[in-house]
């Protein structure tokens, strides 16, 4: 069943736009470069999402992140003592990469789209 939206039939609800966020630590541990897996879901579950890396000043040096997304150049590099964030449409993973010892912040803001 096909509905249109119009003063004559309002039978199709609007749409709501749901808001999520996730906030963390990270740690590159005392290994090689570590890969550490932060967020993932399905591909096309979220609308758009904007990830936020912060480096604590302790960092031995810059971390990266991984966003898959299309087109995504991802997050940084961002040196010790320092943040970045970038903003992206349908995400599905968020990578973080780390030297040893490196320890921070992450934040994620995604948003969804509901048909009531």
């Amino acid at each position: 069943m096909s509905c249109s939206k119009s003063s004559n039939n309002p039978c199709c609800p609007a749409a709501v736009i749901f808001q999520e966020k996730i906030c963390g630590n990270f740690s590159g541990g005392t290994g090689g470069i570590n890969r550490l897996s932060v967020w993932r879901a399905p591909a096309e579950d979220y609308i758009e999402g904007t990830f936020e890396i912060f480096n604590s000043t302790g960092s031995p040096g810059s971390v990266t992140g991984n966003i898959t997304a299309p087109g995504s150049p991802g997050v940084g590099p961002v040196p010790p003592g320092n943040s970045a964030a970038l903003a992206v449409i349908t995400p599905s993973e968020f990578t973080i990469t780390a030297p040893p010892n490196a320890s921070g912040k992450f934040c994620i803001t995604l948003y969804k789209r509901l048909i009531p």
